[in-house]
Parts: structure tokens; sequence; C-alpha cells
């Protein structure tokens, strides 16, 4: 959903006409990202991607009906069987309800926040035949909890407006608080209730440089987070600031000038994952600067060090792997 953000804020300043369309129900399939959706324009050409492709033709008629006929939302059935599971290079067949939603109707908002890399949930209510859709965006650590659909504003007692319920809002917030991508349908009164959580990426700080840190970079690419190099505690303390809940320090410089400050502010400032590379000598070094600083037990209990998960990594780039795989246990509470 994520990548569809620049598309999207694009047609609305066009004027251009679409229907963002994602999965309501689903079976099947095998492995998927979670946040997988499609725009259509008004000529039916899909962006983005939805089961590879195999149900566009589908999705892009109904797409455009919709639209003609100025409708709110539909719900579309569609099923992948037989040959065209191969075709597709799908892992296996599977069948699904896709919402599909004028992009006129969800708000602006959502497709901001999704361009600034921020923690994000839209909770979309269905009427009772599924052919009307009310969106609205659940953002995390903004001073309204709702920012709405049609111009409201409400909060998580309040039950007019058009607004998600309380129980939707909080769900919303749950799964942002798992940092983990992806889509929930449940019943309601009047009908079911989408919420589509996309957390921040992941933003690697990565404090000092070498091969390492550029095996660090590589592996983040594949995971499609966010990477910046950092040279100077500065450098942290400007990059942390950007987006807090979504750093995750890793310190790789071994000078005491560069690694303590940005250890230290970093556990002030909360960020969910903090990692050092170093000897022994080297982290008993900055543990007793660290403590001789102010920083307390409790938080040193946060760095990470020895960094990486023990995957018995003894090359570069296996390290570079443990590092991930430790920064995305930490994330999802793992």
């Amino acid at each position: 959903m994520r990548e569809l953000a620049e598309t999207a804020r694009r047609w609305a300043t066009e004027g251009r006409a679409g229907v963002l369309a994602r999965p309501l129900t689903e079976q099947g399939f095998g492995p998927r990202r979670p946040s997988d959706a499609l725009l259509i324009d008004a000529a039916g050409i899909p962006y983005g991607a939805l089961y590879r492709g195999a149900c566009d033709a589908r999705l892009a008629q109904e797409a455009t009906a919709l639209l003609a006929e100025g409708g709110d939302a539909r719900v579309c059935a569609v099923e992948v069987h037989g040959e065209r599971v191969a075709e597709a290079r799908l892992t296996c067949g599977g069948q699904a309800e896709v919402l599909l939603q004028p992009l006129t109707a969800v708000p602006a908002r959502w497709w901001q926040l999704l361009a600034e890399g921020a923690d994000a949930a839209l909770v979309t209510r269905l009427s009772g035949t599924r052919t009307r859709a009310d969106s609205t965006v659940v953002a995390a650590g903004e001073p309204g909890p709702l920012v709405g659909y049609d111009g409201y504003d409400g909060d998580e007692g309040d039950e007019g407006g058009g607004g998600p319920s309380p129980d939707a809002v909080r769900q919303a917030r749950r799964l942002l608080h798992r940092r983990r991508a992806g889509r929930e349908t449940f019943a309601a009164e009047g009908g079911p209730v989408l919420i589509e959580a996309c957390p921040a990426v992941p933003h690697l700080i990565i404090a000092g440089g070498g091969e390492l840190a550029e095996l660090l970079t590589a592996q983040a690419a594949l995971l499609d987070w966010r990477v910046s190099g950092a040279h100077t505690a500065q450098d942290v303390r400007k990059l942390i600031a950007e987006r807090p809940g979504a750093a995750c320090l890793i310190v790789l410089s071994h000078e005491p000038d560069v690694d303590v400050p940005a250890l230290r502010h970093a556990l002030g400032t909360g960020v969910p994952y903090v990692g050092a590379l170093g000897s022994r000598r080297t982290q008993a070094r900055r543990t007793a600067a660290l403590r001789e600083a102010g920083v307390s037990d409790e938080l040193l209990t946060r760095v990470h060090g020895p960094i990486g998960l023990d995957l018995g990594a003894g090359t570069p780039a296996e390290t570079a792997l443990a590092i991930c795989a430790e920064v995305l246990g930490a994330l999802r509470g793992a």
C-alpha cells in the first residue's frame, strides 16, 4: 500500500479518477505481502500488486464500472486456480473478496502519512449491503486520535459522525503497536470493518562505516527498510529526531566521542532498538562511560551487545543478517 502513496496523491492533485482495490477476505494464495493493493484508473489500467496480476483484468472491469456508475463501493469475488496459478507464478491458488473504493472516498491524510513513512492505520466500515465504505485514519503519535473521512474528527468514545467504533480504533492501535503490516476484518453492527495497518518503515541508523555498514545497507534494502549513515553523535541525534518510533541505532564506531553520546541519546529517547558492535573490552568501556554519564542500569540492559542473534555468523555478510534478524525480532516483540 505504501508504494502507492505518491501515485494516489498525484492523481488527487490532477483530479484524476481512480479506485483503490484491496482484499477484504481471502483464503489460499500462499506467502505474500500483507499490505498489497492496487490503484486502477478510469481507463482500467492497474498500478501496484495484487496476486501477481492474476485478477487484474476482472478487478479493472469492476473498477471502471464502479466509476461509471458513480457508486460508493463494491466487493468483487475473485479466484485463481488450475493453470492460472502457474501462469501468475503464485505459490498456490486461492479466492478472495476484494473491496473496491473510489479514490475520492479514501482520506487524503492516509496517503500523506504513508508517503511520510509514518505509523498509520485505515479503518473502513462497510454497510450491510457492502455498497458503501466509510474510511477513517488512525494515526499514531498525533494529538487527535482520529483524522476522519468526510470531515469527521472524533475520538475513541464517539459512536456517531460516521467514525469507527472504539473497538475498531483500539484494534488498529494494537496492530500498529505490533509493528506488523497487515489487514484484519471483523464483524460489527451494521456491517464488516476492515482495518489496514501500515506501521512506520524501520529506519536503520548506522553510526560508523566499513564493509559491515555496506552489507547492512544491502540486507535492509531486501526488507524495504530505510538506512542512513551517521558519522557523528550529532548526526545520530538529527536522524532519530526525524521519527523516533521507527529509529533503530546500530553502533559500529569504536570512537568514544561517537559511540557513547550516540548510545546515551538513543537510550534516552527510547528508540525500539539499540545495538553496538565490539569486543567485551569495548562493551565494558562503553558501559562504564554510560554509567558515568548518568545512564541507569535498567536502560543499559536495552543495549544489544554482542550485537545480532546468535546464528553462528562467521562472515560479515552473515553478521549483517544476524543483526537485521535481531532488529526484526525486537520490533515484533519476538
